[in-house]
């Protein structure tokens, strides 16, 4: 049988797909790309936004459309926070964020009509993929941990994730290894609450880069999403040691005022964010610090938005991934009366969108005249090669035959349409 995976949502989704993926080959089902063909169709959810929700119902309303003989599975954030609808959904198997590697068998009994008995406990430690993980991807995922204990209170993911677990020193530096032998150069540390990593096991974030950083076919480590309380001094004063990590940190920001950022029960203030991207900046060359901006929370007002774009206008960010606050059930912010209208929030949505234009094409120019590695990813014409910088520019390199998973020295020579221009080193 077929079966074809539709994926929603975060890097973690990315990599917990392929673990899926891996466990299907294992189980002697066949890879299919296109889910209109596939006789299984794996729908992996997110569900950070209600829009996350409705692309999930979606996928599994169309697979089921397009033959009512398609065994369609909803796995995921959704299920999991959500059981009661996603039961609803019309999917033939329902299961939540874990134990990805019994999906083969949940087929296998739906198809034989045996009873089907997904586990939507979560695990208490953290679970390991059932087979080493293969992409096509430049840059290779590796996940280290699941979990988060934060709270926010619009946040639905601490009830579909569960409590932090982090993944053991050897397991992380064994898949880097592998990645290492598929010829990845980069890896990219993922994880739903990845500053947390390590707090149950008594490590740290700095330990786990350090282990992904041990092979020496491994160039460049990468992190992806984190809380900002979290980057303490001495942890920052830790990373810095590493020069295989790459000086990009995204750290999700949310608010620029303090009256929101209270009642999202974030756990800093605008000032202390501002102090931790400062030493982040102080610690690494040419860092890039990235972040994503919600608006629209319940009770903003016009005074604390002016204050947020007042943030974001000043602090010096790469870029910024700005969102609309939507209400997901179950939350503390749920229970808020004072909402905002949906047009407030389109409107704001657009301000600060715009903001976030002027900010990355200024970051884009800040980098012209620079040197860097740049990574490539892809070559999709023949006059330019498509690359990363440590610090996140993409890059159009004319004047190389690079192919992928090169590493080139480049100077940057121009900024525009959302990318830098660059040359090789030795030919400028």
């Amino acid at each position: 049988m077929k079966y074809a995976i539709i994926t929603f949502g975060c890097k973690v989704n990315q990599y917990e797909s392929t673990a899926i993926d891996n466990a299907m080959r294992g189980a002697g089902f066949e890879y299919c790309d296109l889910p209109e063909n596939a006789d299984i169709v794996i729908v992996n959810s997110c569900s950070v936004t209600e829009n996350g929700d409705k692309k999930a119902k979606h996928a599994v309303r169309s697979a089921k459309k397009q033959s009512a003989d398609t065994i369609v599975v909803l796995t995921g954030c959704f299920p999991q926070a959500f059981p009661e609808a996603a039961a609803q959904c019309g999917a033939d198997i329902v299961c939540g964020t874990a134990h990805r590697a019994g999906i083969p068998e949940l087929i296998r009994a739906f198809t034989e009509k045996r009873d089907i008995c997904p586990d939507m406990t979560l695990p208490a430690a953290f679970e390991e993929p059932e087979m080493p993980k293969t992409t096509g991807k430049t840059r290779a995922f590796i996940k280290i941990e699941d979990g988060c204990d934060r709270y926010c209170s619009y946040c639905v993911i601490p009830y579909a994730r569960g409590k932090v677990r982090s993944r053991g020193l050897e397991a992380i530096e064994r898949e880097a290894r592998l990645c290492a032998a598929e010829g990845h150069h980069e890896v990219v540390l993922v994880g739903i609450n990845l500053s947390r990593y390590g707090s149950d096991i008594g490590l740290d974030l700095a330990d786990a880069v350090n282990a992904a950083s041990l092979p020496d076919g491994i160039v460049r480590v990468r992190l992806s999403s984190l809380e900002p309380e979290l980057m303490t001094s001495e942890l920052i004063e830790k990373l810095a040691a590493n020069k295989k990590l790459c000086p990009h940190f995204h750290l999700s920001l949310q608010s620029g005022c303090d009256a929101t950022l209270k009642r999202m029960n974030r756990h800093y203030t605008a000032q202390e964010y501002l102090d931790i991207v400062n030493r982040l900046k102080s610690s690494f060359p040419d860092c890039a610090v990235t972040t994503d901006v919600m608006v629209g929370f319940a009770g903003e007002t016009d005074e604390e938005f002016a204050q947020s774009l007042d943030f974001v206008r000043n602090a010096g960010f790469a870029r910024v991934h700005v969102f609309t606050y939507s209400v997901r059930g179950g939350t503390a912010a749920e229970k808020r009366t004072d909402h905002i209208p949906e047009p407030v929030k389109a409107e704001r949505y657009a301000k600060m969108s715009a903001l976030a234009e002027t900010v990355y094409a200024d970051f884009l120019a800040s980098n012209v005249g620079k040197t860097f590695d740049v990574l490539i990813q892809k070559r999709t014409s023949p006059d330019f090669a498509a690359g990363l910088t440590p610090n996140y520019v993409p890059v159009r390199i004319y004047g190389s035959d690079a192919k992928k998973h090169d590493i080139v020295r480049v100077k940057l020579t121009d900024a525009e349409n959302g990318c830098c221009k660059g040359e090789p080193e030795n030919e400028s």
